[in-house]
C-alpha cells in the first residue's frame, strides 16, 4: 500500500488490510449454531461487564450516604451474581472461540490440499514444494488465531468500546465529547501501524518460506548430502535463512511493541486528562461522586478495549498477511481439468493408443521442443518399446498420455477419444504406471500396493505381489505386508522398491500400461523374474514400455526409436539391428556396458 495514502484514508484502509479473512467466513458458514453460540456468550459476557459501573454508581451515591448496610449488601450480592455470570460467558466463549478457530483450520488445511491435490506436474515445476507446506502448516496455524481468539477478542472488545461509549455519553454528555476528541488521536496511529505490520507478517512469512523449502530439499537428499560431507555447509545456510526469517520475525515484532506502547499511552494520556476534568465537575458540584466514578468505569472499560483492539489488531494483520498467501494459492487454477461436458470413453476398453503429428514444449522450456511432429498408433494388445538416447521425448510422451499436459498442436488419443474431450478420471482409471522414480509412502508395504486399487482385498494385493516377484521378500521382513517402509520407502533397496512399484500397477489392473524404465534398478537374477511376471501381465493388455535395457525390448511386437521429438527407426530388434542405425548404436553400447560389467 503507498506510504502517500492520506489518513483520511485510513478506515478504509484498514478493511482492505484485512480483507484476505473473508476468505474464512465460507469456513465459518459451516458451522452456524457455534458460531451463534459463541456471539450469545460475547455479547452476554460484555453486557454484563457493562452493568458493573451502573452498580457502583449507586452504591457510592446511594448505599454510602444512607449507611444502609442491607442496600449495601445486595449490591455486593448483585456483584457477585454479575460475576458469575461473566465467568459463566466468558468459558462458552472460550470454548466456542477456540472450537471454531481448530474446526476452521482443519477444514482449511484440507480444503488447501484438496486443491493442491488437483494441481498438475505444470505447477510444481514452478513451485518448490517447501514453499507449499510451509503454506500448509505455518500459515494456517498463524490463522487460526485470527479464526479464533483474535476474532473473538476484537469482536467483544468492539462491543466493549461501542457499549461503553454509549454508557458514557448517558452518564456524562460533557465528558464523553472530551474521550471523542480523542479518538482520533489513538485510531490513526492504528491504522498506519497495522499496514507496517501486515507488510512484516508477510515478509516474515515469505522467509520462513524460504528456511522450510530449503530445509526440504537437503533433508530429502540426505544421503547425498552425508556422501558429499556437505553437513556443515548446508547447516550453516540453513542457519542464515533461519537468522533472515528470524530478522523479519523481530521487524515485525517491533512493529507490534511500538503499536502497543503508542496505544497505551495515549489512552491513559485521555483517561487522566478527563478525570482531571471530571474531578472539577464534581467540586462544582455539576456531577456526584458515583456519577463520575461511574463514567471512570466506562473510561476505563472503553480505554482497555482499544488497547486490547490495538493488540488484536496486530494479530489479525498479521494472520491476514497469511490468509493473503494461503488465498494466492487457492487463486491457482489448475492448467488441466475436465471439459465441461466430456466425451465418454467406449466400454469396455479398446486399450489403443495413438499420437496424431503431435507437437509439444514444457512451460518451463517454451522455446525447447520436446515432441516434433510425432506420429504413431498403439494396437489393443500390442507391446511396443520406446527408445532413444536421453531427452528425445520417451517420458513426455507418458506425460501427455496420462494428459499431464496438453499438446499445442496435434492430437493425443485413447481408445479413440482425444484425451483433452475425455473426463480426467475415467482416462487415467484406464492406464496404470510405473515410473522411473518410484513413488512410495511412509506406510505399509500393504497399502503402498494397495494405492493402485484403494478397496483391493488383501488377497489381491498378495496376489499383485507375487506377479511382481515382490511376494518372496516381503514375506521374509519381520512384520511382512504390515512393514513400515518409512519416507520414500528408503528402507527398501531399488530394486524391491521397483517391484512393490510394479506390484501397484498390476494392482490396478487397467487396460493400458505404462512401463516406465520399469526394470532399471533390478539386478540379473530380479529382472530375470521380473521380465517373466511381465509376460504374464502384458499378455491380454496394451502395453508401452521405455527403457534401455535390450532385455526388455527385445519381447516387443514393435520398436520405436526417438530422437529429438520424433521417430527416426521403428521395427523389431533383429530388424532395427540389421539396419545399423541410432538403434544398432544403442544396442551396441548397452552389449559393451553390459560386457564391462
Amino acid at each position: 500500500m503507498p506510504e502517500t495514502e492520506s489518513t483520511t484514508e485510513a478506515p478504509s484502509a484498514g478493511r482492505r488490510q484485512l480483507r484476505p479473512l473473508l476468505a474464512l467466513r465460507p469456513y465459518l458458514a459451516r458451522h452456524p449454531a457455534m458460531v451463534l453460540a459463541a456471539l450469545a456468550a460475547l455479547v452476554l459476557s460484555a453486557a454484563a461487564m457493562l452493568t458493573v459501573p451502573l452498580a457502583v454508581r449507586r452504591m457510592i451515591d446511594f448505599g454510602f450516604s444512607g449507611q444502609d448496610g442491607v442496600f449495601i449488601d445486595r449490591y455486593f450480592a448483585m456483584l457477585i451474581f454479575i460475576g458469575l455470570v461473566i465467568a459463566a460467558a466468558s468459558a462458552a466463549r472460550f470454548y466456542t472461540v477456540n472450537w471454531l478457530g481448530e474446526r476452521v483450520v482443519a477444514d482449511l488445511r484440507a480444503g488447501v490440499f484438496r486443491h493442491l491435490a488437483t494441481l498438475g506436474p505444470a505447477f510444481y515445476e514452478k513451485t518448490h514444494s517447501g514453499e507449499v507446506m510451509s503454506r500448509l502448516t505455518a500459515d494456517t496455524t498463524q490463522i487460526k488465531a485470527a479464526a479464533g481468539t483474535a476474532l473473538s477478542q476484537a469482536l467483544r472488545n468492539l462491543i466493549m468500546l461501542v457499549g461503553a461509549i454509549v454508557m458514557m455519553f448517558v452518564t456524562s454528555a460533557t465528558l464523553s465529547a472530551l474521550v471523542l476528541a480523542a479518538i482520533p488521536a489513538i485510531v490513526f496511529p492504528l491504522m498506519a501501524y497495522g499496514r507496517a505490520v501486515r507488510r512484516l507478517s508477510r515478509a516474515a512469512q515469505d522467509r520462513l518460506a524460504d528456511a522450510s523449502a530449503y530445509a526440504a530439499d537437503n533433508l530429502g537428499a540426505v544421503r547425498a548430502m552425508h556422501a558429499f560431507g556437505q553437513e556443515a555447509a548446508v547447516s550453516g545456510r540453513f542457519a542464515a535463512a533461519v537468522e533472515r526469517a528470524f530478522e523479519a520475525a523481530r521487524s515485525r515484532l517491533m512493529a507490534r511493541a511500538g503499536l502497543t506502547a503508542v496505544a497505551i499511552f495515549l489512552v491513559v494520556t485521555s483517561i487522566v486528562g478527563i478525570l482531571w476534568f471530571g474531578s472539577r465537575l464534581v467540586i462544582g458540584g455539576d456531577m456526584t461522586g458515583g456519577r463520575l466514578g461511574q463514567f471512570v468505569l466506562y473510561a476505563m472499560f472503553a480505554a482497555g478495549a482499544m488497547a486490547e483492539l490495538a493488540e488484536v489488531w496486530g494479530e489479525l494483520a498479521q494472520a491476514a498477511g497469511a490468509a493473503e498467501r494461503l488465498t494466492e494459492l487457492l487463486a491457482v487454477r489448475p492448467e488441466i481439468t475436465s471439459p465441461a461436458r466430456p466425451k465418454a470413453l467406449p466400454a469396455p476398453p479398446h486399450g489403443t493408443v495413438a499420437f496424431h503429428n503431435v507437437h509439444f514444449s514444457y512451460p518451463a522450456r517454451p522455446g525447447e521442443s520436446a515432441l516434433d511432429g510425432l506420429t504413431f498408433e498403439v494396437a489393443r494388445g500390442e507391446t511396443v518399446a520406446i527408445v532413444g538416447p536421453s531427452g528425445a521425448g520417451k517420458s513426455t510422451v507418458f506425460n501427455l498420455i496420462l494428459r499431464f499436459y496438453d499438446a499445442q498442436a496435434g492430437m493425443v488419443t485413447v481408445d479413440g477419444v482425444p484425451v483433452q474431450e475425455a473426463d480426467l478420471q475415467q482416462l487415467r482409471s484406464r492406464i496404470a504406471l510405473v515410473p522411473q522414480e518410484t513413488a512410495l509412502f511412509d506406510d505399509t508395504i500393504a497399502e503402498n500396493i494397495r494405492y493402485g486399487k484403494p478397496d483391493a482385498s488383501r488377497a489381491e494385493v498378495e496376489q499383485a505381489a507375487a506377479a511382481a516377484q515382490a511376494d518372496g521378500f516381503v514375506r521374509a521382513l519381520t512384520s511382512g505386508y504390515a512393514t513400515k517402509l518409512g519416507e520414500r520407502g528408503i528402507t527398501l533397496s531399488g530394486g524391491q522398491r521397483q517391484r512393490i512399484a510394479l506390484a501397484r500397477a498390476i494392482l490396478r489392473d487397467a487396460p493400458i500400461l505404462l512401463l516406465d524404465e520399469a526394470t532399471s534398478a533390478l539386478d540379473a537374477e530380479s529382472e530375470v523374474a521380473v521380465q517373466r511376471a511381465l509376460e504374464r501381465v502384458t499378455a491380454n493388455r496394451t502395453t508401452i514400455v521405455i527403457a534401455h535395457r535390450l532385455a526388455t525390448v527385445q519381447r516387443a511386437t514393435r520398436i520405436l526409436v526417438m530422437e529429438k521429438g520424433r521417430i527416426v527407426e521403428e521395427g523389431r530388434h533383429a530388424e532395427l539391428m540389421r539396419k545399423g542405425g541410432l538403434y544398432s548404436r544403442l544396442a551396441e553400447l548397452q552389449f559393451a556396458l553390459d560386457a564391462a560389467q
